[in-house]
This record gives C-alpha cells, sequence and structure tokens, in this order.
C-alpha cells in the first residue's frame, strides 16, 4: 500500500511542481496575470511550490525502505523524474497547443521507461 501512496504523493506533487514552474508562462493570457512583474510571479510560483513539497516529502518518507516503503533513494528518484516528464507531457498538450511533441521526444520517453526497468533490475 505504500508504494501506492508514493506514487501517487509524487504525481500531485508534480502536479503542482509543473504549475510552479511552467504555468506563470500563460498568466498573461488571463486579465489579472496581464500586469503582474517578475516578483509577483515567484510569489505565486513559491506558493504553488510549497505544496509540492508537502507532498513530495511524505511521498519519499512513505516510499523509502528505510521507513518501510518498496524504493531504494535512486528508484525513488528515477520514478519521481519519469512522473514529472509525464505530468508536463500532458500539462505541455493541454495548456500549450503551440508546442508540438516530436518523435524524438517519445523516443526519449522509451528511453525512460528502460531507464526504470534498470534501477529495478536485481
Amino acid at each position: 500500500m505504500k508504494g501506492i501512496w508514493t506514487i501517487l504523493l509524487l504525481v500531485l506533487s508534480n502536479v503542482f511542481m509543473t504549475l510552479a514552474w511552467y504555468g506563470h508562462l500563460r498568466f498573461k493570457d488571463f486579465s489579472w496575470g496581464k500586469g503582474l512583474g517578475l516578483f509577483a510571479i515567484v510569489l505565486i510560483s513559491w506558493g504553488m511550490a510549497f505544496f509540492e513539497y508537502v507532498l513530495q516529502v511524505p511521498a519519499n518518507r512513505y516510499g523509502h525502505v528505510s521507513n518501510g516503503g518498496h524504493f531504494s533513494l535512486v528508484q525513488l528518484k528515477v520514478v519521481q523524474e519519469v512522473i514529472s516528464l509525464s505530468v508536463f507531457a500532458i500539462f505541455t498538450v493541454i495548456a500549450f497547443r503551440d508546442e508540438a511533441l516530436r518523435w524524438n521526444h517519445l523516443l526519449a520517453a522509451l528511453l525512460l521507461v528502460v531507464a526504470v526497468w534498470l534501477v529495478f533490475k536485481k
């Protein structure tokens, strides 16, 4: 069960991370975001990133073998990166429709799957 909670928390934390890091690029598309300066953007992004940490830290604690979880440190990191890039790809397709995903992006995703397989291989 800890493995499922770990993955779920990692997915949710990466949603907040992606919104904090890249969502602000769309603020100008909304009336409330047109006049925001960089400092305001940073503060809003920090506010969103807070929730990333609120979810990421428990995910790593629950998931790590030292706390009864199923994942080594390297496995946690690789899984987190794959989730991060997966969330980012979905976000890009939804929020940035003018940014096309190309064949080399899909090949890179396949190589990430291979990376996950390699870190879990005994």
